[in-house]
């Protein structure tokens, strides 16, 4: 009996010994989830620009405005080009109804007849060609005042009035309050004890905030040079949280 009882001690110390608790301490920073660079489609001088580094603004929010001559130009020859057209298509459809009564009459050719209606169909359809363009110039009038697209903090401005547009380079930094997480580096030993869904303590020390957080991403590509990888965790709090601010993750992990 005394024997049985020592073999079921000893086995119960062992499963013990086998599993032990181990605290990951790391370092991280607040992120926007949702960071949106503004840019413009079209090139153009930038005419005002209504906000500034640190503005907090609501979706909708006109942030800056470009000039509009360029596509003023654009409508006016895309209008002259109707005008010409109409007033060509209004003189071949006269000819052409002129030459069909000839026509009738056998004083001029059928291929004279068919060269006029085949003009006039031309001019018909180059007169609707021109109205699209109208129309595709007008549209353009809307990219030319840029609105935020969500409420958020403009965090990066690179443009001022005067300067030029140009498409893709980012005039811009608009992020998302409503959607932060923290940023943080596991290193490779310690992925096989991180999972999606996991809880952590996270706390932002210039807030003199400590709350609970929760593992929401694990990007899959390794820093070669520290062989880390980064992991996302949200958080839920009812302070003024900025991105850029540094905090601290405690994460509990069971090993063998």
């Amino acid at each position: 009996m005394k024997i049985f009882i020592k073999v079921i001690v000893v086995g119960i110390l062992v499963i013990t010994n086998s599993l032990y608790a181990k605290t990951i301490e790391l370092s991280g920073t607040v992120i926007s989830d949702n960071e949106k660079y503004i840019t413009s489609r079209f090139m153009g001088y930038i005419k005002t620009v209504n906000v500034s580094e640190g503005d907090i603004v609501k979706k909708g929010t006109l942030l800056y405005a470009i000039d509009s001559a360029e596509i003023d130009s654009k409508k006016r020859q895309a209008q002259l080009s109707i005008q010409m057209y109409e007033n060509q298509y209004t003189t071949m459809k006269r000819n052409y109804e002129r030459y069909l009564r000839l026509f009738k009459k056998g004083l001029v050719s059928k291929f004279e007849v068919e060269q006029l209606e085949l003009g006039s169909k031309n001019l018909k359809d180059m007169v609707e060609i021109s109205k699209l363009q109208v129309k595709e110039v007008e549209n353009q009038y809307r990219y030319l005042t840029i609105k935020a697209p969500n409420d958020g903090v403009i965090v990066k401005k690179n443009i001022k009035s005067g300067e030029m547009a140009i498409p893709g380079m980012p005039a811009l930094i608009l992020s998302d309050l409503s959607n932060l997480k923290i940023k943080t580096e596991v290193s490779e030993n310690d992925l096989k004890n991180i999972y999606i869904g996991q809880k952590a303590k996270i706390i932002i020390p210039s807030m003199n905030l400590t709350t609970q957080g929760k593992i929401t991403a694990i990007i899959p590509s390794s820093n070669a040079m520290t062989h880390t990888f980064t992991i996302k965790l949200s958080f839920q709090t009812k302070l003024n949280i900025y991105p850029g601010m540094y905090s601290t993750v405690f994460i509990e992990t069971t090993r063998k």
